[in-house]
């Protein structure tokens, strides 16, 4: 036997999901960092138009790799997943059709117009279509995350036959955790394509110094990150309340707590031994758990204990968990470090510009391990405390879903490796080709630029 079937169907499904996930991560975010350069593009700024042309290309790689793992994501969920558009269908069902609907066929109609129209269309009507682009990547957000805040959390629903159907459809859009959810990825989109931007600008001035777009984006990227980064610190510490509230478990999964106990230690690094409900080699704060939880260094923690054999796999979920915060924690520190760096216009040392470049994926490795937290936190439940994954899962044998799975994985590697090669081709031959700090297409350009000229 090659394996387990479920387990290699979540596999499947997870390796799916997660290679999806890093293109809708940018293209949030990068639809409206193309309105901001679109207007201040109209507004005469040479640089705005050039950096324009680089990032709207970004932009529709970036999407079409999207829907390609899309559409093969959704066809997953009858190949591996047919009990849950069984029982959950009359919910799921129609979410996905509003997204596709409202924000999928908005954001693939003014596509083309934003892509092929610059110099076919009226300057405002290109600028509507990017505007209406950027409306649609979020749109698609928030009908998926209300989905998935809907399966984390479930509300406004009844059961009838061992189906559920909708009672309350503002109670399933607004259930108790898509506030947090909805407002953590839109940010952690903003920082994701922060650092991408502040990356890729980063190579193209060690590729020639003298690239002015490349300069002013380097700014936008890191002034954009130095804001987002303490804000996601405070949305995270909110959503972590929340989870505590209704996912006690994943908390107690995300801190190794595996006694009830009053006064938890937070742990900075450990090695959680499942077999014995320990932690060896532990780094940690006394208290700090109970005191970030509840803020009372006195107050309960429950215990995995309490949850008998109703609890994720803790390893996974608690490391997962400490890279995110780990990765955040390094963005904020060089957001705010490069902005100092950057002060006036300034061109930052090379080695300043060599650690942005290789932050420019960063936020992909926060999300990631963000997504691993919320996904594996939630098992053994596919809709937490209501219907569990293997109740959903399909009878393929184990054989079938190995082969795909090889296949899958193969496939992804190649398009993420060609991805990263033609985002560095594109920077370096816009580097190389566009119009240097003081001269650009229509003249002159000024270098020294006053802080508020930026943006």
């Amino acid at each position: 036997m090659p394996g387990d079937p479920l387990i290699l169907a979540r596999v499947q499904f997870g390796l799916n999901i997660a290679f999806h996930i890093l293109f809708p991560t940018i293209t949030i975010a990068l639809g409206w960092f193309l309105l901001f350069l679109r207007l201040r593009a109209s507004r005469g700024a040479v640089w705005a138009e050039t950096a324009y042309r680089l990032w709207v290309k970004i932009f529709a790689l970036s999407f079409a790799l999207g829907v390609v793992s899309g559409v093969t994501m959704s066809f997953q969920f009858g190949t591996n997943w047919p009990g849950f558009m069984q029982k959950v269908g009359n919910i799921a069902g129609p979410l996905l059709g509003y997204e596709v609907l409202t924000a999928f066929f908005l954001e693939a109609t003014f596509l083309g117009v934003m892509l092929f129209g610059r110099d076919r269309v009226p300057p405002w009507l290109h600028t509507l279509a990017t505007l209406l682009v950027a409306v649609g990547t979020t749109a698609s957000a928030f009908w998926i995350l209300a989905l998935n805040s809907w399966m984390q959390t479930p509300a406004g629903y009844s059961i009838v036959d061992g189906q559920f159907h909708a009672r309350d459809w503002s109670a399933i859009l607004f259930s108790p955790s898509f506030p947090y959810r909805f407002a953590h990825m839109l940010v952690a989109s903003g920082l994701t394509v922060s650092f991408l931007v502040a990356g890729i600008s980063a190579f193209q001035l060690l590729s020639n110094p003298a690239h002015g777009p490349a300069r002013r984006m380097l700014r936008v990227g890191l002034l954009t990150a130095a804001v987002l980064a303490p804000i996601q610190i405070a949305i995270g510490d909110q959503h972590g309340l929340n989870t505590l509230a209704h996912q006690p478990a994943k908390i107690a999964a995300i801190e190794a707590v595996w006694h009830t106990e009053r006064g938890a230690p937070l742990l900075l690094f450990a090695l959680p031994d499942p077999v014995h409900e320990r932690n060896d080699f532990a780094l940690e704060i006394p208290r700090g758990a109970s005191l970030i939880l509840k803020h009372d260094p006195d107050a309960e923690i429950r215990g995995l204990d309490e949850f008998v054999d109703r609890h994720p796999p803790v390893r996974p979920v608690f490391f997962a968990f400490r890279i995110m915060v780990g990765v955040g924690v390094l963005m904020l520190g060089a957001a705010w470090l490069g902005t100092w760096l950057t002060r006036g216009n300034r061109l930052p040392p090379r080695f300043a510009l060599r650690t942005l470049a290789a932050l420019t994926f960063s936020g992909w490795i926060a999300t990631l391990a963000g997504w691993i937290v919320t996904e594996v936190g939630r098992q053994p439940y596919l809709v937490y405390g209501l219907m569990t994954t293997a109740e959903a899962a399909s009878d393929v044998p184990a054989g079938d879903i190995a082969v795909t799975l090889a296949a899958y994985a193969s496939v992804y590697a190649l398009l993420i490796v060609s991805y990263m090669v033609v985002l560095t081709q594109l920077a370096r031959k816009e580097a190389r080709s566009g119009p240097d700090a003081t001269t650009g297409p229509s003249g002159p350009v000024d270098v020294h630029l006053r802080p508020r000229e930026i943006l």
